[in-house]
């Protein structure tokens, strides 16, 4: 069996809330100063130099829970000698990849306006170089599957180049706009994936490549978006949660404390409402009976336990009401969501007082581009796996992440995007116009 992977977001840009607790963490890749335009002085003043931006501690802490999870489904075997889910598995499987994918969603809002969704050329300002950041992210996912084998991991990389893409045209949207996107997102989207996969023939679990964007460039679309591992178009509903957790006010306690909650009960309720729906009146039996018509026993089994590759199976209709690990069902994504809610929540909420703790972690959260891609050169190395490994890489990418940002504003791939972002967000401000136009529009 091919492990499934837990996967990585990309650092994006989170200037501090006003009044929030903030570590001295400094920023990634956040926008430069803002005068009247965000990056641009107001006219009549010399430009502001360049000044590192503090992060909500919480975030990045959330960051490195979903990185050391991702690394524990790597380098943890799926079953024990028993026969039974490891601990890795239980607690990461994936939950930690759509940890990381909402994250993503926080740090595209705290980019592009916050609060107040952009307008004009703000809007423009952040689609370009949001554009910019996903065509650098599937790159560098596109170059790391000539490195990794499917049996050492699933890279997510390529597949968040298109999830960035797809947010593009929700930018626009108000807090209120985004969770009512990311509820539909979650109901519709596994349905439209179930219908359009029906009756294919499956296609085998293979990371992506370069040579894939020239040779195939359909079929990697198509993979990309629909019939991966991490298929953007079910998993844009994290993104757009992340969003609309990105545009709260989360430097209220209140505010956070009722994320965390929301999450607590959506991960409950939807696990609750799975449980009943295939116990009573049969479903469950349905279910099983569809299955093996075209699966055996044990393949049934390994999927209900530690779930399929990114996809709900299409030979019952009632995989779309289990909560499978990796499946894509609206249910699944439910719960998923839940459980991000309620880490993050819970990391803000400890961010407040106990930074010091934090830190290690959020260190780790602040660069998780370059610490997950060089995880993953660690994993495709003939080196043995197990819980030794595991703590070896936790405690020399920690280190190494501490040490760097005590001299350095971001990591090195962190920096590369940043640099290519920054320089397409001044080019569109700094076009005709740019300080006569709003920088962002009302948002509720």
């Amino acid at each position: 069996m091919s492990q499934t992977s837990q996967h990585q977001n990309i650092v994006a840009p989170l200037p501090p809330e006003p009044g929030a607790p903030v570590a001295s963490l400094p920023h990634s890749c956040a926008p430069a100063p803002a005068g009247d335009v965000a990056g641009t002085p107001a006219e009549g003043t010399a430009p502001a130099p360049p000044r590192p931006r503090a992060r909500l501690i919480g975030i990045d802490a959330a960051r490195g829970v979903a990185l050391i999870g991702m690394m524990s489904v790597h380098l943890i075997p799926a079953a024990t000698d028993d026969g039974d889910v490891s601990w890795a598995w239980l607690l990461s499987n994936g939950k930690a990849s759509a940890l990381f994918a909402l994250l993503a969603g926080v740090g595209i809002a705290f980019s592009t306006g916050r609060h107040r969704p952009p307008r004009g050329l703000a809007w423009r300002a952040g689609a370009l170089s949001l554009l910019t950041r996903a065509v650098i992210i599937a790159a560098i996912g596109l170059a790391l599957g000539y490195v990794v084998g499917t049996d050492d991991a699933a890279v997510i990389l390529a597949y968040y180049g298109v999830l960035f893409a797809l947010a593009i045209p929700f930018l626009r949207l108000s807090t209120r706009g985004l969770v009512v996107a990311a509820a539909l997102a979650a109901l519709v989207m596994p349905l439209v994936s179930y219908g359009l996969r029906e009756g294919m023939t499956p296609v085998a679990e293979v990371n992506p490549t370069l040579t894939d964007l020239v040779t195939d460039p359909v079929g990697l679309l198509l993979r990309l978006t629909l019939t991966g591992v991490f298929p953007a178009l079910v998993w844009i509903t994290y993104l757009l949660a992340g969003m609309a957790v990105g545009r709260a006010v989360l430097a209220s306690r209140r505010v956070v404390g009722q994320i965390t909650l929301i999450g607590l009960a959506l991960a409950l309720a939807s696990s609750l409402l799975s449980m009943l729906l295939l116990t009573v009146g049969g479903r469950g039996e349905l279910l099983r009976v569809d299955a093996l018509r075209t699966m055996d026993f044990e393949l049934y089994q390994d999927t209900l336990t530690w779930g399929p590759s990114g996809t709900t199976p299409t030979n019952s209709p009632w995989w779309l009401v289990a909560t499978a690990p990796h499946s894509g069902s609206p249910l699944d994504l439910a719960f998923t969501v839940g459980v991000a809610l309620s880490v993050l929540g819970a990391c803000l909420l400890l961010g407040r007082g106990l930074q010091p703790l934090l830190r290690p972690l959020a260190a780790a959260g602040s660069m998780t581009l370059t610490l997950y891609s060089v995880h993953l050169l660690l994993v495709a190395a003939p080196i043995p796996r197990g819980e030794l490994n595991l703590v070896v890489q936790v405690v020399v990418l920690v280190a190494f992440a501490m040490v760097w940002n005590r001299s350095h504003l971001r990591g090195p791939l962190e920096e590369l995007v940043w640099r290519a972002t920054d320089a397409v967000r001044r080019k569109v401000l700094g076009s005709p116009g740019a300080h006569r136009a709003p920088a962002t529009g009302a948002g509720s």
